[in-house]
């Protein structure tokens, strides 16, 4: 089995890659659109501005078999931070539609409590099953994921939501959708509980 991670320019990919190897797990790292449809499973991460990710995205001609893998062939897709937002359909952070494969929209955080909650969002929280998924097995309510993050994803329908957290209010931090799934936190950074996750994938 071939785990992909998609190198666009904005991702902490050997990070990622390391947590993966460690996992005994074969992982491969380009750009080269042909690697994304030869892969069994491709994590897509990223970490900084939306407009400019589907910008590196479509200069390197990696829309059409990002999009082929997800939605034709229905392989395994896991986005991680940016690369969950860049599923949606439109970002306000530069205003740009992204690749449309979750039905929502990227939010900015706002706060009347300035001192209360900072922006981004940063540090560790807990996350809420809103549904069960194979993504989610071994993990407890108590263990707590490694958020950095100005935006969030609010889906049009509940029925994507996989995972919320509490922060400002109650925002998506997780999504499912068949063989498509994103997290805005960083299961690279988050210990136990992130290997869990990363495993999980793997496993699909």
């Amino acid at each position: 089995m071939n785990i992909h991670i998609v190198n666009y320019g904005m991702g902490n990919i050997f990070s990622i890659q390391k947590k993966v190897l460690q996992e005994e797990a074969s992982v491969s790292i380009s750009s080269d659109p042909i690697d994304i449809l030869k892969a069994d499973k491709i994590i897509l991460c990223g970490v900084g501005h939306f407009a400019k990710a589907m910008k590196n995205l479509t200069k390197l001609n990696l829309i059409d078999p990002l999009n082929d893998f997800a939605t034709i062939h229905k392989k395994p897709v896991l986005g991680i931070c940016l690369g969950m937002q860049l599923m949606a359909n439109f970002s306000e952070e530069g205003n740009v539609d992204g690749l449309g494969w979750m039905d929502s929209s990227v939010k900015k955080f706002k706060t009347t409590e300035p001192q209360k909650f900072k922006i981004p969002h940063m540090g560790w929280n807990t996350i809420t099953s809103m549904k069960s998924s194979p993504l989610l097995g071994d993990i407890s309510s108590e263990e707590e994921f490694y958020f950095v993050h100005s935006f969030y994803m609010q889906p049009h329908s509940k029925d994507i939501i996989l995972t919320e957290t509490n922060y400002i209010e109650n925002f998506c931090s997780g999504v499912q959708k068949d063989n498509i799934f994103g997290v805005q936190f960083h299961p690279e950074k988050s210990h136990s509980a992130g290997r869990k996750l990363l495993k999980n994938f793997i496993a699909l």
